[in-house]
């Protein structure tokens, strides 16, 4: 038995080690679901998760280029410590953890692996989501999210592989957040532009404004911001949302992980404990250095994070926002539409086991070309609720609803959600829109509690609907159609486009769905985007063991899935511990962008520079050997 420290620990290890879930989840619940959850996996599940191959009528094709481009040769499953892709494509590095922004900035240093004042003018650790952008000049600018650092590595110069003093932290801080600057393809290499005006870091300390419902508020307020309008920085940034007027949206997840408490007799309040609040963090030691880190000193500081945060990336002085009217929760990413009627929707995942999938529908209408800075200042937040029947609704989280204020429903709003019996979700991801239709994909990473302890507010997570199956290590894709077509709509009908599983290790529902192979399988679907032509590309963030449950699997992917016939075709493999986020394209379409996270996580690869080289959280560009578009 392998025996590992708790800087090993994924997120969610650390959590469930010192929060344990006590109590199974109602079993009378889960009873009265079985017979329905039985005929969901036969009937629902196996015609939704093939895709409605014999048509339910839900999906009536409304875009001629949905198969185009899954043609190639579909590429094995590999634990190699590079990336493979099909014959045809390439692959090259754009930028990678520690490189500059600038040219007067200190080159990587790989056996100090830099100080707090080189990290703050280079590229962040572990990319996540990403945006381009595009001036009135064509300059592109790639807005990128640096979630967290690995501290194995960011710290590999310290014996302790931890922060030992000041300026360790300060690296810390400046390792997170988010990083934009130009590129540009010079002489067929796509490189950062050194100096470029664009270029900026935000980190943890960088200056944000609050606006919204929560603005001001009581619990908002700290002894360095007594008024509760401004915050010092954003970190933990998940994955991301683009607007059409085109900013950009970095969405704070495990923000709870970098506060601890130097009194250890302080006691969290119950608000604190449901998004995960304890007295101790997960060793990044920021409070040691950072004053409003410390919860018992400052307990309000943690209600200034959690937030979608809004940037103008081809503004370089402008201030970021956070947005407090789409809710504080462990953001995964922001999905926007504009509805039939010019409202800005809005669709949110919770990523943690049990918690909710959310709607936000602007008060203000889009005007192209016009004025739409405070589109996401005011508006209506919902939760969804799933039925077993293939329908669903969107509840709105009011002061009627909730008996709660509308900045209280803001702060606490995984609390709002569990008054009006939201439905809990098997970790709700990435969330992406058809381009072609009015229809919406969530991917519900995996719950390991589904059926067996509540989510971290005593909700039970009971076996059915969208999350049918009980201690769910694979997980699954969600799409749901608005009524009439109107993302405003209040009911949608659902269905599961793919249920991940192992059909050679497995004959039961943990197989996966029909669309699910031996060729194709995977499990922890996570990143997800629609390309141009109407194709839906998935990543993957989960076990890479390739052994017991997971055989075969191989390390983390990308695939693209046809979601008229259901064909679904690995296109990339990951190298070894990464997982694979992030993606979006080039303006001609001829290159696609692609994160890598936290190669060689658990100590093994040495991505990209291999040998025994530091492993360093990358891009990557994809391109077609005949330079032929990509998405």
């Amino acid at each position: 038995m392998t025996i590992r420290t708790e800087d090993e620990l994924s997120f969610d290890e650390f959590d469930e080690l010192h929060d344990p879930r006590t109590g199974p989840a109602e079993f009378d619940a889960i009873a009265q679901r079985f017979l329905s959850r039985r005929r969901f996996l036969q009937g629902t599940t196996a015609v939704g998760a093939s895709a409605f191959v014999l048509g339910t009528g839900m999906l009536s094709s409304s875009n001629a280029n949905a198969s185009e481009g899954l043609s190639f040769d579909a590429v094995s499953a590999t634990t190699e410590d590079t990336i493979t892709l099909p014959p045809g494509y390439k692959w090259q590095t754009v930028i990678r953890w520690g490189d500059p922004l600038w040219s007067d900035a200190v080159p990587f240093d790989p056996v100090t692996r830099g100080s707090g004042s080189s990290q703050e003018r280079a590229f962040g650790d572990n990319t996540d989501g990403m945006s381009l952008f595009v001036d009135a000049q064509n300059n592109t600018v790639l807005t990128v999210n640096n979630e967290f650092v690995n501290r194995k590595v960011i710290y590999g110069n310290r014996g302790s592989s931890a922060p030992e003093n000041a300026d360790d932290v300060r690296k810390g801080k400046a390792g997170h957040g988010v990083s934009v600057f130009q590129v540009s393809q010079q002489a067929g290499q796509w490189k950062p532009v050194l100096d470029a005006k664009y270029n900026r870091r935000i980190t943890a300390d960088t200056p944000m404004t609050i606006t919204g419902p929560a603005r001001g508020h009581d619990l908002l307020k700290t002894a360095a911001d007594p008024t509760g309008t401004t915050s010092l920085g954003t970190w933990n940034n998940c994955a991301n949302g683009k607007t059409p007027w085109g900013t950009y949206l970095a969405c704070e997840e495990n923000f709870n992980g970098y506060f601890s408490s130097s009194d250890p007799g302080f006691k969290p309040t119950p608000e604190m404990k449901r998004y995960g609040l304890r007295i101790k963090d997960w060793g990044y030691a920021w409070a040691t250095a950072d004053e409003r880190f410390d919860l018992s000193r400052h307990p309000n500081e943690p209600n200034r994070a959690g937030w979608v945060v809004e940037i103008d990336p081809l503004d370089p002085t402008s201030t970021p926002k956070k947005r407090t009217a789409m809710g504080r929760l462990k953001h995964e990413n922001a999905e926007v539409v504009v509805a039939k009627n010019n409202k800005v929707v809005v669709y949110l995942g919770d990523d943690e086991r049990g918690e909710f999938l959310y709607r936000f529908i602007s008060e203000g209408t889009y005007s192209a070309g016009g004025d739409n800075a405070d589109l996401l200042e005011t508006g209506q937040l919902s939760v969804a609720k799933f039925s077993d029947d293939g329908r669903g609704q969107w509840m709105a989280l009011t002061s009627d609803t909730t008996g709660m204020t509308q900045a209280e429903i803001c702060i606490y709003t995984r609390m709002a959600a569990s008054k009006v019996g939201a439905t809990t979700m098997d970790r709700p991801e990435w969330i992406t829109a058809h381009p072609g239709k009015a229809e919406v994909y969530c991917t519900l990473t995996n719950n390991k509690n589904r059926g067996k302890k509540p989510n971290a507010g005593g909700d039970p997570t009971p076996v059915g609907g969208p999350n049918p199956r009980a201690g769910n290590k694979y997980g699954q894709i969600v799409r749901w159609q608005p009524d009439e077509g109107d993302h405003t709509a209040d009911g949608f009908a659902w269905d599961l486009f793919v249920t991940a599983g192992n059909p050679t290790v497995h004959k039961d529902d943990r197989a996966g769905s029909k669309n699910v192979t031996p060729d194709n399988m995977f499990n922890s679907p996570d990143g997800i985007a629609f390309d141009s032509k109407g194709r839906l590309w998935i990543q993957t963030d989960g076990n890479y063991s390739n052994a017991g449950d997971f055989a075969g699997q191989g390390n983390n992917q990308m695939l693209l899935g046809n979601t008229e016939t259901g064909e679904i075709k690995r296109f990339m493999v990951g190298p070894k511990q990464c997982e694979v986020t992030g993606l979006c394209w080039s303006p001609d379409r001829k290159t696609m962008f692609v994160g890598i996270q936290h190669p060689g996580y658990k100590g093994e690869g040495n991505f990209p520079g291999g040998g025994d080289s530091v492993p360093r959280s990358s891009i990557v560009a994809i391109t077609r050997d005949d330079g032929g578009e990509l998405g």
